[in-house]
């Protein structure tokens, strides 16, 4: 369990001391979603860092003015080989999979698609909503479960509030609230924490996690390390402590944690998998399904990996080309 306190800026440790090696991770702009892209702010992954615990996914969103982006707009696409988390601070985004769920995406409430072998799924903003406002996760399933058959959950978690701040926690256990969402992923973490201006909350954590902080608004210091706004700061295990201050003005944060994966995976486009082949079969069958090339015969005894689609959606993605080098894994 982590506990956390609350109190004044500056801060007085009494026990503990916080990790001092906190490494700032700055975003990169991503176009996302096909020919009528939304931008998103990308700080996982990147040649600096791969995985924090399991997750090894982080795009921020929004808010964008919709009139400019058209919202989000992101046709139906594939996943293996892990889970997506939508969390949203602002709008309303339909979500729609080839596990047969249809859900709403709104704000404070936790989607969690489970992609297994295999799934294809759309995300596209209600008519007449705000604009998208967000954050998109992906963590990578363990060996033993990422072949499992896909799933989907819906979660409202009830806001915890302590002078200063208040959490939300839509995976794992933080502050007494245990989320009952079924990761396949063991020792996991997601919470949103929301401080006031000039509040401190100081959190003892657990010393096999790892951690990571986006300053999701406003600038925060994460132990000692100042993060500017969208950036993302990374605590390696080992620390007992971890305490996040707000500046001058609100701030809220996404946290995540978890225990070191201890796998090297492949990233690659919307799979992760254990090596370079793997992706190219997940490309090659993805192509052959939904009708953009030919199967290959060595296929032919496979069962289908994306599932069905209902009618009348917006055309799906095709994968890019492969990289003409092989893929190497991840640690």
């Amino acid at each position: 369990m982590t506990n956390l306190e609350t109190r004044p800026h500056p801060e007085v440790l009494e026990q503990g001391q916080p990790c001092t090696a906190v490494e700032v991770l700055t975003p990169r702009l991503v176009p996302l979603g096909g020919v009528r892209a939304m931008t998103v702010r990308r700080t996982l992954p990147q040649r600096r860092r791969s995985l924090v615990g399991s997750w090894c996914f982080l795009d921020h969103f929004g808010p964008d003015d919709v009139a400019e982006s058209d919202g989000m707009e992101v046709p139906r696409h594939p996943h293996t080989g892990l889970a997506t988390v939508s969390w949203l601070f602002a709008g309303h985004v339909e979500h729609l999979d080839s596990g047969g769920n249809a859900a709403s995406v709104v704000p404070g409430e936790l989607n969690l698609m489970i992609a297994g072998r295999g799934i294809t799924h759309q995300e596209i903003s209600a008519p007449g909503s705000s604009a998208p406002h967000g954050v998109q996760l992906w963590y990578a399933l363990p060996d033993e479960t990422r072949f499992s058959e896909n799933a989907f959950t819906h979660y409202v978690p009830e806001p915890v509030t302590l002078p200063g701040v208040t959490a939300r926690v839509f995976i794992g256990e933080l502050l007494g609230s245990v989320s009952p969402v079924d990761t396949r992923t063991p020792d996991l973490l997601g919470a949103e924490l929301v401080l006031r201006p000039g509040s401190s909350a100081r959190l003892t954590t657990r010393t096999d996690f790892e951690h990571a902080v986006l300053a999701e608004r406003g600038e925060v210091t994460v132990n000692s390390a100042v993060v500017d706004h969208r950036s993302l700061a990374y605590v390696p295990p080992g620390s007992e402590t971890l305490v996040i201050t707000a500046g001058d003005a609100e701030a809220r944060v996404i946290l995540l944690g978890g225990v070191p994966l201890g796998e090297q995976i492949v990233m690659w486009w919307n799979f992760v998998g254990r090596g370079h082949d793997e992706i190219v079969e997940y490309r090659r069958r993805y192509q052959a399904e939904l009708g953009f090339e030919p199967a290959d015969p060595i296929d032919a005894d496979k069962p289908a990996l994306f599932g069905e689609f209902p009618p009348g959606q917006l055309p799906p993605l095709p994968a890019p080309p492969l990289p003409h080098s092989r893929m190497r894994p991840r640690a």
